[in-house]
């Protein structure tokens, strides 16, 4: 697990509700093409992981992709059958909340026909609802 934070001030978090703010301003533009989240919701590092690894399948090193997403949220869970009380439990896994209209993925270095199969694979993986943007001054050239 790559994507965890090494330095938290603490490292068990609330439990927080996603209200579908839209984020209107990504300041770190790096690729071309994108996968933008349309709703919020939580991401889960096996499920970030499987988009990414799938989406790596198909551009097949010719293009670049970068990741926007910081695992910063940590989900916690008491054991089966246990008694109320006694503190919060252990972490279980780490997560990324994604509201809505944050880039996900960014991909530089490829044609959009292929950006589009790969984006549709790693979509297909993950529980938020996405839709692929791309640069207008880009397609024109």
């Amino acid at each position: 697990m790559f994507l965890i934070p090494k330095n938290l001030k603490f490292k068990k978090h609330f439990k927080s509700r996603l209200k579908n703010y839209k984020i209107i301003n990504n300041k770190s533009i790096i690729g071309t093409i994108f996968l933008k989240a349309i709703n919020s919701g939580f991401i889960h590092y096996k499920q970030l992981e499987a988009a990414r690894q799938s989406i790596n399948r198909k551009i097949k090193k010719k293009g670049k992709l970068y990741s926007n997403i910081s695992l910063t949220t940590s989900v916690t869970k008491k054991p089966l059958e246990f008694r109320m009380g006694k503190g919060k439990g252990a972490i279980c896994y780490w997560s990324f909340k994604a509201y809505a209209g944050c880039i996900l993925f960014q991909i530089t270095g490829i044609s959009l026909k292929k950006a589009t199969k790969a984006f549709l694979a790693g979509a297909a993986k993950l529980p938020v609802k996405t839709k692929i943007t791309f640069l207008a001054q880009w397609i024109e050239q």
